[in-house]
């Protein structure tokens, strides 16, 4: 009979490169350039808590001789929960963190005492953020406050001794460890939840709209690409009539395929319910009002189909300039009676009560925003899952992969000479001892399983 024999344990750290100035993190320079940007992607790695280990103990009162086994369990590792809170607005703070580990559950304790579950990991993250896998599903939209999305499992609890005790076993002298918790990457993106959305070529004054309406104080000047993050304002009217408005910048001919920064912001218009398109009665490049109003249209369209069927308002902005009451004509003639259009001054608040007033009755028939449906998962399983795959790394090197083996090394005290005999038991009755016969292992090859590396012998 062969048997795997335990004989060493490979435990590697990553650890991190010492920067410039020799202390393992970025200069201060670097978090004070990137604390003022408009963070909406990121990329984290959960991991639930691992599972408290069980405990071997035997009862050991007065006028009872064996006692027999009293080994409590161990409690779960802590879950790691995703949930919304409306008082964020990005994402920044994964840009500064990206691994989140929930605790370990507490051992089993004597009498039978099962230990304490860890407390749950609950990260917060803001209001219309979408969880994908590794694999690129999505698996939650986080729209509304308190919503709780599951990211990480907490291990369960090893046994104790007492729970492994049998009429033909009455003292076992071995427990399990705790279960590792689950860990995987998740990608985060964040799709700004606002009522409605200004959209236009850049300099329309989209910025300069928002700062008149709302509390925002948006960056103003007079170039292209000054507002370089979408910017959110909250536009009050009287007391049961206020909605939140959402500057998105960087549309430009193109953006829809990624030319600008359009690319980048286009999704945040998703959510919105009404947008209104801000154009310039007095362009600088000259061109018509109508062919700028048509290229946003059309990129629009490009990105995602429903976004043009939006309920959408015309702010004809800059009237207050020479010229732009002729190409307001102009515009009327070319949209005829398809779209409101509503002529302002952004710069000096002329006109503009009449269009929040609209914006208001079009928010009363508009449809609730758009949220993508998370389609269901189904798995029909074939065949039974393999529970190992056996590979040779090199001569005399062989590895083993597999949830059911990984899980089971790991579960088990390599210390511990019953409790690798009753994990030796197990990987015969599931046939891996053969199956590397099989495959051509040799006395004093290495087989590694989930970090651990073993000796196969005699």
């Amino acid at each position: 009979m062969h048997t795997l024999k335990v004989f060493n344990s490979i435990l590697t750290s990553g650890a991190m490169a010492p920067d410039s100035l020799g202390c393992g993190r970025s200069p201060p320079y670097a978090i004070t350039e990137r604390a003022n940007m408009f963070h909406d992607y990121a990329k984290i790695n959960v991991k639930g808590g691992d599972g408290g280990n069980g405990l071997v103990a035997f009862r050991r009162e007065k006028y009872v001789p064996l006692g027999g086994p009293a080994g409590g369990d161990g409690g779960r590792g802590g879950h790691v929960i995703l949930e919304g809170d409306m008082n964020l607005r990005t994402l920044t703070d994964f840009k500064y963190r990206r691994h989140y580990k929930a605790g370990k559950g507490i051992a089993g304790g004597p009498k039978n005492m099962t230990g304490a579950n860890a407390p749950d990991l609950i990260i917060k993250t803001p209001l219309g953020t979408v969880v994908r896998d590794e694999e690129g599903r999505q698996i939650a939209d986080i729209v509304t406050s308190g919503q709780q999305m599951l990211a990480a499992t907490g291990g369960r609890g090893g046994r104790g001794n007492s729970s492994f005790a049998s009429g033909k076993h009455k003292a076992p002298e071995y427990a399990e460890n705790g279960e590792p918790g689950e860990e995987r990457w998740l990608t985060l993106e964040l799709k700004l939840l606002a009522d409605v959305g200004l959209i236009g070529l850049p300099n329309a004054g989209k910025s300069t709209l928002l700062s008149q309406v709302s509390a925002a104080s948006p960056k103003i000047a007079d170039y292209p690409f000054t507002t370089l993050t979408p910017n959110l304002g909250v536009v009050r009217l009287d007391d049961s009539s206020e909605f939140v408005l959402a500057d998105l910048p960087g549309l430009i001919e193109g953006a829809a395929t990624g030319i600008g920064l359009g690319h980048r912001f286009l999704r945040h218009a998703e959510r919105c319910r009404v947008l209104v398109h801000i154009l310039d009665m007095y362009p600088q490049e000259g061109k018509d009002p109508a062919y700028n109003f048509a290229v946003i249209q059309e990129e629009l369209k490009l990105y995602k189909a429903n976004l043009g069927l939006l309920p959408q308002i015309i702010a004809a902005n800059k009237m207050d300039l020479p010229g732009a009451a002729e190409n307001l004509q102009k515009l009327r003639s070319s949209l005829g009676n398809d779209f409101a259009i509503h002529p302002i001054s952004a710069l000096k608040g002329e006109g503009l009560k009449p269009l929040l007033w609209s914006i208001i009755r079009l928010l009363e028939e508009a449809p609730p925003p758009m949220i993508e449906a998370i389609e269901e998962i189904r798995q029909t399983i074939v065949q039974a899952e393999k529970p190992f795959l056996i590979n040779e790394i090199a001569e005399g090197l062989w590895q083993v992969c597999g949830k059911r083996v990984e899980k089971l090394v790991a579960m088990t005290d390599l210390d511990n000479d019953e409790a690798v005999l009753r994990m030796q038991h197990i990987f015969i009755s599931m046939g891996l001892e053969e199956a590397l016969r099989k495959a051509g292992v040799n006395v004093g090859d290495t087989v590694e399983i989930a970090g651990k590396q073993f000796e196969y012998t005699e």
